[in-house]
């Protein structure tokens, strides 16, 4: 897959109430995720708290991901980069898996300078053996990019294309649609603007959110991919309290708070310097997720609108 679409689930990491590696809780979310319609996983995304992972429990990630990916056929996405180019590359080309592509961020807390990110994604893409997807989030990184740096990195080779995680629909988003959205591939990466940003184009989504609710953001994908403009803003409209509840407090910690309240993971246990979701953000997250799966139905029938000729 030289070019991913659809829906991606950055896993989180779930781990036992005495702050263990959670295996078999991450090889049923992973399932469950695919059960629920995602095309494939991202393993070791900001959301898995890579960071706060042994060296050993990386590997483990990454071995279960590349497990379930291999025993369901659907790709999978490793998040492998640094502020440093050189490592970056040393991850990349050491990786024991063959995965569909790697995501790499934008060089973060060094601020290089716009030239200095494209020069980083073409060395990243030149010694890469497997496409390369840029993950472009400067609420994170402090380096936003111009749209024209952004159309200049999906003219590099083996460049695949993006996670666009602006923050927004910001004229550098408008400029990257409307010069190289039919040339690569951009993948929504902030919950919230993911239903705009595939009514401009995109080609799916890095879903954070996706982790608590990955069938109503695969019919998300579906119903924009499909060109059902009802049902896609219908469906974009209803997916938005949830997502703003799940991030009222750091990633990833109201998901896991969710997930282990809905008995999906044993604890909703982060590690420092992340602390536990507050009670009163978890609660309002579980609301916002009982009311889609309650709304689930109505929505289909009612908010969907009638069969087009197509799904007849």
């Amino acid at each position: 897959m030289t070019s991913p679409h659809g829906l991606f689930v950055p896993l989180i990491t779930p781990f036992t109430a005495d702050g263990a590696l959670a295996v078999d809780a991450l090889t049923r979310h992973a399932h469950r995720v695919l059960d629920a319609g995602a095309t494939g996983l991202v393993a070791l995304g900001t959301t898995a708290e890579p960071g706060a992972l042994t060296p050993d429990e990386r590997a483990r990630v990454l071995d279960i991901c590349a497990t379930v990916s291999a025993e369901r056929g659907t790709p999978l996405i490793v998040c492998v980069g640094g502020t440093a180019t050189a490592a970056a590359i040393d991850a990349i080309t050491a990786l024991p898996v063959d995965p569909a592509a790697v995501l790499s961020v934008v060089p973060y807390y060094v601020r290089p300078s716009e030239e200095g990110v494209i020069a980083h994604f073409a060395a990243l893409a030149a010694h890469s053996p497997v496409p390369v997807l840029v993950y472009d989030v400067p609420y994170r990184t402090a380096r936003p990019l111009t749209g024209d740096t952004l159309v200049r990195l999906a003219a590099i080779p083996n460049i695949a294309g993006f996670k666009h995680s602006v923050g927004g629909i910001d004229a550098a988003t408008v400029e990257l649609m409307a010069r190289a959205g039919s040339a690569t591939t951009v993948l929504a990466g902030d919950d919230r603007f993911a239903s705009a940003l595939l009514g401009l184009g995109a080609h799916g989504g890095i879903l954070a959110a996706a982790n608590v609710a990955p069938a109503a953001y695969a019919d998300l994908v579906a119903a924009w991919h499909a060109g059902d403009l009802h049902r896609a803003r219908a469906l974009g409209h209803g997916l938005d309290a949830l997502g703003a509840a799940l991030f009222a407090e750091p990633n990833p910690t109201v998901i896991k708070g969710v997930l282990a309240a809905q008995g999906h993971i044993p604890s909703p246990a982060v590690r420092l310097p992340l602390l536990p979701a507050s009670e009163p953000a978890t609660a309002a997250a579980l609301a916002a997720a009982d009311t889609l799966s309650s709304d689930d139905t109505a929505a289909r029938s009612t908010l969907v609108g009638p069969l087009s000729d197509h799904e007849h």
